[in-house]
């Protein structure tokens, strides 16, 4: 399943998708940056609250597919540009992390 297919089946808002083609297998939820990086699989959907400048660094050292910013969380503008500029998806969702990743099963 792609980033875009994810959004609409789950009924996520996509806050910037710049590579919405990109393949979404599995998940992660974690807020601890380090330890996302070091265990945060290639093309997994990474669920957090976290929302600067890291986040991004992080997604793109990790390779994730997508970042989804549970409960309710976005992005200012400037993050968002940075986002598009390092081709980093991001998506929102009004529900807790756990209930986020709940929408994945079966999908990813």
């Amino acid at each position: 399943m792609t980033v875009k297919e994810l959004c609409g089946s789950c009924g996520f808002e996509a806050i910037c998708l710049p590579d919405g083609d990109k393949n979404v297998c599995g998940a992660y939820i974690g807020d601890l940056l380090s330890w996302v990086m070091g265990r945060a699989n290639e093309e997994n959907a990474w669920i957090t609250i976290m929302n600067n400048v890291n986040v991004i660094a992080v997604a793109s050292l990790s390779d994730v597919a997508c970042v989804i910013l549970a409960e309710g969380v976005s992005l200012d503008d400037s993050l968002k540009e940075t986002a598009i500029q390092k081709g980093i998806n991001f998506l929102k969702s009004p529900l807790p992390a756990y209930e986020t990743a709940q929408k994945l099963i079966g999908k990813v």
